[in-house]
């Protein structure tokens, strides 16, 4: 259930599951950040010199970035392409046109 990108270092695993990434179970974040742009970067980079990207509080390499991202994105293609993907991009789009001319 899921794809697993990698087991951290006390034995919890970060999983895509749908849309979203989790850790243990627990939703951990969305998408993926680039650490460039983490306020933290230094010390994250001391731990982990070749992280390039985090997960919610989770360091990943490359590789596991590119695995992850890709897990996400054909997750949310499946979801976009769904019945229920459909409805909901149909719900927003109405309820925009209704905000629209009040």
């Amino acid at each position: 259930m899921g794809v697993t990108i990698k087991t951290t270092a006390d034995g919890r695993s970060l999983t895509i599951i749908g849309n979203a990434i989790y850790l243990e179970g627990v939703k951990e974040a969305d998408f993926l950040d680039p650490i460039i742009y983490h306020p933290n970067r230094e010390k994250i980079l001391e731990v982990m010199p070749d992280a390039t990207h985090m997960a919610g509080r989770v360091p990943l390499t490359w590789e596991q970035a590119l695995a992850a991202n890709a897990a996400l994105k054909e997750a949310r293609i499946a979801y976009e392409t769904s019945d229920q993907g459909i409805a909901e991009r149909m719900r927003r789009s109405q309820n925009k046109a209704m905000t629209a001319r009040d």
